[in-house]
């Protein structure tokens, strides 16, 4: 049996924004989705009746609110739910491992749904050994798609590209072959890119031309070519910044797809510049897949 798609959810735009992207790829997926949502008890008592029973029904109203809004616009998605008293980021890791992939909102500003330094989305995606999702508010299906020939937003065109970020000096399977598989669900152009430096930033002494690096950057990828024939690949290598490169590339793309090493730094694991940048910048959902 596949295993579901989950979403983490407070009742918060944002979250139900991610619960509907989420919808929308378990469908792409043919898998179920999974609504999560965590709360902690308060520090007071609630008088005439037990902290756990008044967190447990709000939590139910919370998940039901999410239930209907999913189920009013995606009715065939095979769906359940998970309440859980504990630690909002560690309910998160936790469900993560139960799954491939982990949807959460963004733009919040409390909870897992912020993107300040240090809030439980950013702790989430740092730690995570499973590919994250962060989806903005107000994302919305025809986000994903081509516009109509008048201009007009549509669901019934075809997919934005998905663009990959590769480092070819240091490329990542795991990270390649999640974009390959995310455009073949939608049947969507790839677009990898490589942000090209100069020699004097990289400390090397003879500088990588464009036609070295878009070499580097075409073998790359040709491994994959052969392995998803179906999927049309673009590849670009831009000067520049990683991050400035990427929050350029993925204007008016359904999806970013990133990478992110899973490195124990001193004062615990950090998301790196290009993750952090992009997360925060980028307009469309952004994937981010750990590896070693």
């Amino acid at each position: 049996m596949l295993t579901p798609v989950i979403a983490g959810v407070d009742g918060s735009a944002e979250s139900l924004a991610a619960a509907e992207w989420a919808a929308r790829e378990a469908e792409r997926r043919g898998c179920g989705l999974r609504l999560v949502h965590a709360w902690e008890r308060g520090p007071r008592p609630v008088r005439g009746a037990s902290a756990g029973a008044v967190h447990r029904h709000l939590a139910r109203r919370v998940l039901r609110q999410v239930e209907d809004r999913v189920r009013a616009v995606h009715p065939g998605t095979r769906l359940d739910d998970e309440q859980t008293e504990g630690p909002a980021g560690a309910v998160l890791l936790h469900a993560a491992e139960q799954a491939d992939l982990l949807v959460l909102g963004c733009r919040g500003l409390s909870g897992f749904t912020g993107f300040l330094v240090g809030s439980v989305a950013l702790d989430v995606v740092a730690r995570a050994t499973r590919p994250v999702v962060l989806v903005r508010a107000g994302e919305e299906a025809a986000d994903e798609h081509l516009p109509a020939a008048d201009g007009s937003p549509s669901t019934r065109t075809g997919y934005r590209d998905v663009v990959l970020g590769v480092d070819t000096a240091d490329p990542c399977d795991e990270v390649i072959g999640f974009a390959f598989e995310e455009a073949r669900l939608r049947r969507a152009r790839l677009r990898a890119v490589h942000a090209r430096q100069t020699g004097a930033a990289l400390g090397r002494a003879l500088e990588e031309t464009d036609a070295d690096a878009l070499r580097s950057l075409t073998d790359v990828v040709g491994t994959w070519r052969e392995k998803y024939p179906d999927v049309e690949v673009l590849t670009t290598v831009a000067t520049g910044r990683a991050q400035s490169v990427l929050v350029r590339a993925a204007s008016g793309a359904s999806l970013l797809v990133v990478g992110h090493r899973l490195t124990e730094r001193p004062v615990g694991p950090l998301t790196g510049p290009v993750t952090h940048a992009v997360v925060h910048h980028v307009d469309c959902p952004v994937a981010v897949v750990p590896h070693v």
